[in-house]
């Protein structure tokens, strides 16, 4: 079956025309599904976002796209893949997701900054995709439904020098209306 969802495209992209196709997006209505739990999905998200089967990592883009708009992050914080029919467990070892890319406009409180997710999805950071930095020091960001995306190095790199540009105490940024501070 063709890919129905084609990623969001950043290049040479406003945070407008993006913030458009964020808000044309639908995902399925996982929230409201609650079939049975049906056992393992002997799937693993990896702690670098690479996706697995049974120990073979899927190579496949727009197959692990798919499956990302069925994942779903439980009140116990475990993860599953859902339908209508079924509910499978997959295991997390960090983030559903991972921040690939970014772009930012603007300046200070001013700012915007959309991130591009490995799902083909993309965020606006701000109050309702807050960015935090975790107890180990990992920069996660909130997608959807308790689930999250890490960062890449490199756009944590990136995001580091939009904050030293800034020269806030404590560094940090802002985006959307909502300041950000890059330390635990």
């Amino acid at each position: 079956m063709p890919e129905t969802l084609a990623p969001i495209d950043f290049a040479g992209r406003s945070i407008a025309a993006i913030a458009g196709d964020v808000a044309d997006r639908t995902h399925a209505p996982v929230e409201r599904w609650n079939p049975a739990h049906c056992g393992d999905s002997e799937m693993r998200i990896a702690r670098d976002g690479r996706w697995y089967h049974q120990g073979v990592e899927i190579r496949r883009p727009a197959l692990i796209r798919q499956l990302a708009r069925i994942l779903r992050r439980e009140p116990d914080g475990s993860h599953v893949l859902v339908t209508p029919g079924e509910r499978l467990t997959i295991a997390v070892e960090l983030a559903a997701f991972t921040a690939i890319a970014m772009t930012s406009e603007g300046s200070g409180r001013t700012r915007r900054v959309a991130l591009l997710l490995d799902s083909g999805d993309a965020v606006i950071l701000g109050p309702d995709h807050p960015l935090r930095i975790d107890g180990d020091g990992v920069p996660l960001v909130a997608v959807r439904g308790g689930l999250e995306a890490a960062l890449a190095r490199p756009v944590y790199y990136e995001l580091a020098e939009v904050a030293l540009a800034e020269a806030a105490d404590p560094p940090g940024f802002w985006s959307d209306g909502a300041f950000f501070a890059l330390e635990a």
